[in-house]
């Protein structure tokens, strides 16, 4: 951020990118398979909030154990889901001096599981930024299939150099 409220390439805070393709997010952030657990970005507001998707297939790996015979997504991946779409947020946010750089987990709380996340649902995972202080920043986030909630969380991060 310049003293304008601009990143490197001129977006200013609170400007919406309105999508990311799985590409571009592993441009942001280095997870990858078998946890990378956002398929794309529907909205980037820098600064703010971002909505994030994860397609959930019964193809995934963590469904052999949970459950074999009533496949649901485990609730800390729900929750990882929702530490990587503020990740992307972060980085895009920060421009191109934060790439490269990780986001480590601080804390989650408030944590609540509203309904099971199954093959076959789409999650979209609303992240919003609560405020940011240095490396700091923390997020509420609601994970929603089909407009339900089925999970949120409060959760503070760190950025860091790898």
């Amino acid at each position: 951020m310049d003293g304008n409220g601009e990143d490197a390439a001129g977006r200013a805070e609170g400007t919406t990118i309105e999508s990311f393709d799985i590409a571009q997010i592993m441009r942001a952030i280095p997870h990858r398979y078998p946890f990378l657990l956002v398929d794309r970005m529907v909205e980037v507001v820098k600064s703010v909030s971002a909505i994030g998707v994860k397609n959930v297939s019964i193809n995934e790996p963590f469904f052999q154990g949970h459950f074999p015979a009533h496949p649901v997504m485990p609730g800390v991946l729900i929750i990882e889901c929702m530490a990587q779409t503020a990740a992307v947020l972060v980085v895009e946010s920060l421009g191109p001096d934060a790439r490269g750089k990780l986001v480590y987990f601080m804390s989650i709380e408030g944590a609540k599981f509203r309904r099971p996340v199954v093959p076959g649902d789409q999650m979209r995972v609303h992240v919003v930024r609560e405020r940011q202080r240095a490396n700091i920043w923390k997020f509420r986030a609601e994970a929603k299939v089909d407009g339900k909630v089925v999970a949120e969380a409060t959760y503070s991060a760190m950025i860091l150099d790898r």
